[in-house]
């Protein structure tokens, strides 16, 4: 599981007081930064390879600004080209987000997928989701 701190701001209150809906998919791309590097070291944007398909975000409760939060992303599914990410955002000891998010290894300069590396593969199941 890949673990990421993030600290709510002011800006990311709306006028209902709690932290906006739309910070969230925000803030889960910010806990796949260590994923990212696995497959672009130098995080470089001429060779990106990490094209999101499809993201899905259900939101069990509201986050607050003042108290920290902790994304966490594991692996769920590894395929030839793709895979498919389980992530949770939590604040304190309360669930408040679950999201699942497919990727796909491309190349930006041919314009296709690309099979996923063995490297990066083996660390990918480092990570794996394992259902409770």
């Amino acid at each position: 599981m890949y673990q990421t701190i993030v600290e709510p701001r002011v800006s990311e209150t709306d006028g209902v007081g709690h932290i906006n809906n739309t910070t969230v998919p925000v803030w889960l791309e910010g806990g796949r930064n260590k994923l990212f590097s696995l497959f672009m070291p130098d995080l470089s944007f001429s060779n990106w390879k990490m094209i999101i398909l499809k993201t899905t975000v259900e939101y069990k409760a509201q986050i607050y600004f003042g108290t920290s939060v902790e994304i966490k992303c594991w692996v769920k599914r590894i395929g030839n080209t793709s895979l498919e990410l389980y992530e949770e955002i939590w604040q304190g000891n309360k669930l408040t987000v679950q999201a699942n998010t497919i990727y796909v290894n491309y190349n930006v300069q041919e314009n296709k997928s690309e099979i996923i590396p063995d490297h990066i593969r083996e660390e990918l199941e480092r990570h794996l989701y394992i259902e409770q």
